[in-house]
């Protein structure tokens, strides 16, 4: 009687889950995206990417993604170490620092990462009260001696690199200006309201928080400080991640003229820990989608699969190796 019982109710699970078209479930797999501060363009594009994967992979593959904010690269990959995030969004310049145990991880390299793909270039605006830029170049620094600057959120991507190139351009950022430790919209704000003179905005442009100052101030009394070929070359002096990048007229209101700006590459990371399965469903809807993330935010039209590995200073996962080598990319050996 008792294995009657168990038979028949096993037969009515399964009819069960036949007739609810629930029977056989994808393993379900739930994936956090570390973003970084609302005001620039990681969070944005993070929002788009996590909302892409879950209504393309939720259904088919039981993959979903959430985007969540953060203060940026420096705590997306302590996330990342800590399993608090599966993937995230950092900087050129943290990729290579992490992977080779330099600069802000000295003697620990961080050796969980995989990359997956470039996403787009993060352009280097740096952002002053005109009155304080007499060449119109990055030299104007020496102007703002001693006063407020926002150099971004502590332990931020944006701190970090805004460091390196005030450092490379030969400044000493503690000891030469008061730096203020702020967001990128709090920034913009305190820009406004004349508690800072300036302020370090890397970002994929247009940046909300640029786009608000302006609309504020009014492009008269602003001034995005342009870069020489000396002083890219001066930056370039540790990490050789920059490269040159033309802001075009039209990108901020009243902006007049295109501004030669630099740009390192944005890479999206993954713990090496995720399957290969799920990162290589991951990279293929990326690409298979790429028009919708292109209408999200402006900075990702220039993202292409050719250039899906330019910029990479860390090994590719599995998973992404694999999409890229069906799809006939030379991949470097290094990135293997």
């Amino acid at each position: 009687m008792k294995r009657t019982i168990a038979l028949v109710l096993f037969l009515v699970l399964l009819a069960a889950g036949l007739s609810s078209g629930a029977f056989p479930q994808p393993q379900k797999t739930r994936l956090i995206l570390a973003t970084a501060t609302t005001g620039g363009t990681y969070y944005p594009v993070g929002v788009a990417i996590a909302t892409l994967i879950s209504k393309n992979l939720g259904e088919k593959a039981g993959i979903s993604m959430t985007a969540i904010s953060s203060a940026g690269s420096g705590e997306n990959l302590q996330l990342l170490d800590n399993r608090e995030a599966d993937l995230a969004i950092i900087q050129g310049l943290y990729g290579a620092m992490a992977w080779q145990g330099r600069g802000r991880y000295q003697g620990i390299p961080q050796k969980y990462l995989r990359s997956v793909s470039v996403l787009w270039d993060n352009v280097e605006h740096f952002v002053i009260q005109a009155k304080y830029a007499q060449s119109g170049d990055m030299s104007d620094f020496v102007n703002l001696s001693k006063k407020n600057f926002s150099i971004g959120r502590r332990g931020s991507g944006t701190e970090i690199s805004g460091r390196v190139i005030l450092e490379g351009l030969g400044f000493s950022p503690d000891k030469d200006f008061k730096l203020k430790y702020m967001g990128y919209t709090p920034s913009a704000q305190a820009l406004q309201n004349g508690r800072i003179s300036g302020m370090n905005i890397p970002a994929g442009p247009p940046a909300s928080a640029i786009t608000q100052a302006y609309a504020a101030m009014g492009s008269k009394n602003l001034k995005i400080l342009e870069f020489s070929d000396s002083q890219l070359e001066s930056v370039n002096g540790l990490y050789a991640v920059w490269r040159r990048a033309i802001l075009k007229a039209g990108t901020y209101p009243g902006q007049e003229e295109d501004l030669e700006l630099i740009s390192q590459p944005n890479l999206l990371v993954v713990h090496e820990d995720i399957s290969e399965e799920n990162v290589y469903r991951i990279v293929k809807t990326l690409y298979d989608n790429l028009d919708y993330l292109q209408q999200i935010h402006q900075a990702t039209k220039s993202k292409a699969l050719e250039k899906a590995v330019d910029g990479f200073s860390l090994p590719l996962h599995p998973g992404a190796l694999r999409y890229y080598q069906e799809k006939g990319l030379d991949i470097p050996a290094r990135l293997k």
